[in-house]
């Protein structure tokens, strides 16, 4: 099961207290929230991306993203709450570049549980 991230309080406690990955077509924010599922907050400013269908483009792209990273999520040992921004280049490009730089995210974050994980037991 995915859940959306719907008021402003839940954006703001990923930004506050998350992991941020920058990339070149979207910044990610990340944060375990302790449920059985991860859930997912898309955001396409007005100054980054301009008109209304270039941010619902970007949006609808990025929720794709995440849809079809199904799999490399489940791998993941907890559940997050996943704030994805997207950046200016991320509606002119291709959802094979974008899907490159989820998966370099995803792979971020099992590189820090296992680290985290590690450092735990030593």
């Amino acid at each position: 099961m995915k859940a959306f991230l719907r008021s402003r309080n839940d954006f703001q406690v990923v930004y506050r207290r998350g992991r941020r990955f920058e990339g070149l077509l979207m910044t990610a924010f990340v944060l375990p929230n302790g449920l059985s599922h991860h859930r997912l907050g898309v955001t396409a400013s007005r100054k980054a991306l301009g008109k209304a269908v270039q941010r619902n483009r970007a949006k609808r792209l990025l929720r794709e993203i995440f849809r079809l990273n199904d799999s490399s999520l489940s791998e993941l040992k907890s559940n997050y709450d996943w704030v994805l921004n997207a950046k200016r280049a991320l509606p002119n490009d291709k959802i094979d570049l974008a899907l490159e730089e989820f998966e370099r995210v995803v792979a971020s974050v099992a590189t820090e549980e296992t680290r985290m994980v590690g450092s735990i037991v030593a």
